[in-house]
């Protein structure tokens, strides 16, 4: 039995994939239709670029249609730590660019009007225990200081009202973060992507490549196209003629 993701349940079908076989000349051949794949053939074809992308199942299918729906601003495991092993200006740097990213996902569903209820409904940092808000505490400090104003600290009797429990014991606000609904964004970036130009191929997994003349030849059960470029987006589902990328890759949390 095969568990559908809510993301995909309650969004509608992406209906732009190409039909037919998959053939043709590009100037690259992006591999996988999760954020990153969609984001770069839209990037690419807005850029004047002939883009194809192949999709293994149908856009979203993995970790991008499978997810929490969380836009986060911040660093998981606190900015004290980062600043501790990166240094403060590199901590500063990876915090910021947390932020832009949510800007820049906050502006492409308004430049490309996609419905997908973006909202910036802010990130709560719970502490379970006593000592717990200490630390949440002393991390504000210096966050609120130095990188983001847009961030409140929550006694236990400020946050009871907004979580509806009285079981924690404060907690730390980000005010930048988001949500949205992941399935309608993911579609809403594969019309994108389509309307600026790409051709995106669904059902068409990718299972042998070859180069000749400075150009690459991936093969599907569909058909072949040819690309000058490859853009391998494929994250956790790399298999295939890509296995020798998937043992490089390092699962890192975030």
């Amino acid at each position: 039995m095969e568990f559908k993701s809510y993301w995909h349940a309650t969004a509608p079908r992406f209906s732009g994939a190409a039909e037919g076989a998959v053939e043709g000349e590009f100037d690259v051949a992006v591999v996988g239709g999760g954020f990153t794949g969609l984001s770069a053939a839209r990037t690419l074809a807005k850029e004047g670029a002939r883009v194809a992308l192949l999709e293994a199942r149908h856009v979203g299918y993995g970790a991008s249609g499978r997810n929490g729906g969380h836009l986060n601003s911040g660093l998981a495991h606190g900015y004290l730590e980062a600043k501790q092993h990166l240094g403060e200006e590199r901590a500063k740097a990876l915090y910021h660019a947390l932020d832009d990213s949510v800007d820049t996902i906050e502006q492409i569903v308004a430049e490309e009007g996609i419905a997908c209820d973006f909202r910036r409904s802010g990130k709560l940092k719970l502490a379970s225990k006593p000592k717990h808000f200490d630390a949440i505490a002393r991390n504000f400090e210096v966050v609120n200081r130095e990188v983001d104003p847009d961030t409140a600290l929550l006694t236990a009797e400020e946050l009871a009202p907004e979580i509806g429990s009285d079981a924690f014991h404060g907690a730390m606000l980000s005010k930048k973060s988001g949500m949205m609904h992941m399935g309608r964004f993911v579609v809403g970036m594969a019309e994108a992507a389509t309307r600026h130009g790409a051709t995106i191929f669904e059902d068409a997994p990718v299972v042998a490549r070859t180069k000749s003349g400075g150009r690459w030849r991936l093969e599907t059960p569909r058909g072949h196209l040819s690309a000058r470029n490859v853009f391998v987006a494929t994250d956790a589902y790399t298999e295939g003629p890509f296995e020798h990328f998937r043992r490089r890759i390092i699962p890192v949390g975030s």
